[in-house]
């Protein structure tokens, strides 16, 4: 090899190095604002689940501490043991282990309180849908059976079509249905087409679908009729009382 080859490989495999060890470094000092953002995300999003506004006056996010102001205030979170739908005491979804998480086991729930008083509740779901997990929060009223409100805020489903599923549009819809009847949990859908077509005398358990996104929301049906029915043991006992 020529003096000026070896000298270019040498100089190109100075400047991978640095640039690996900046990236490296800057990944590390940016590490703990990145887990803020993410738990700032994941908050807003429960929040929005509960049809709580998440954007000021001026039309800009809240930030961290106006978040961590309505959390303490108003929301606590528990865990539920799927099994017997009791409240696991003194344990937080930071103490689950990965395979009660993936198992299922135990699932966190998040309650809304005023003077004491569970006035509705949000719990996770996820899933796969096409090509991605699909995270998402729902919430529901006081009486365990309308829905608040639906969020699916992290996914890799193709823009335009599954990612669809992020938008207000198709979130909104949600809004005011019902996941039982005759007192019984009942089967939610994301239809093929539009509600009105499938049922024309209206249907309170169903929503519009995307079109060119079948696979997505057959994905989102799945996973969260399973959650829905997790925590139904939960809900039941709740509504008795």
């Amino acid at each position: 090899m020529r003096k000026s080859d070896s000298y270019t490989v040498f100089f190109a495999a100075i400047i991978c190095i640095a640039c690996s060890l900046t990236l490296s470094v800057t990944s590390a000092l940016l590490r703990e604002q990145q887990d803020e953002q993410s738990e700032l995300d994941r908050r807003l999003n429960i929040l929005k689940a509960f049809d709580v506004p998440i954007r000021d006056a001026q039309g800009r996010k809240l930030g961290v501490q106006e978040v961590n102001r309505i959390f303490g205030e108003h929301i606590q979170e528990v865990v539920i043991d799927t099994a017997s739908g009791q409240v696991v005491p003194n344990l937080s979804s930071f103490d689950l282990t990965r395979a009660q998480i993936e198992s299922r086991e135990k699932l966190p729930l998040y309650e809304w309180r005023d003077g004491g008083e569970i006035r509705k509740v949000a719990f996770p779901t996820s899933g796969k849908g096409l090509w991605s997990t699909i995270y998402g929060y729902m919430a529901l009223d006081s009486d365990l059976d309308t829905i608040l409100g639906v969020t699916f805020y992290r996914h890799g489903e193709t823009p335009g079509l599954g990612g669809e599923i992020s938008t207000d549009w198709f979130q909104n819809q949600f809004r005011g249905k019902k996941i039982l009847r005759n007192g019984k949990l009942q089967t939610f859908q994301i239809v093929k087409g539009r509600v009105a077509d499938r049922y024309p005398s209206g249907n309170d358990h169903a929503v519009d679908g995307i079109s060119g996104a079948t696979l997505t929301g057959k994905g989102i049906n799945q996973f969260l009729n399973r959650d829905l029915e997790l925590y139904e043991k939960y809900f039941a006992q709740v509504r008795k009382n």
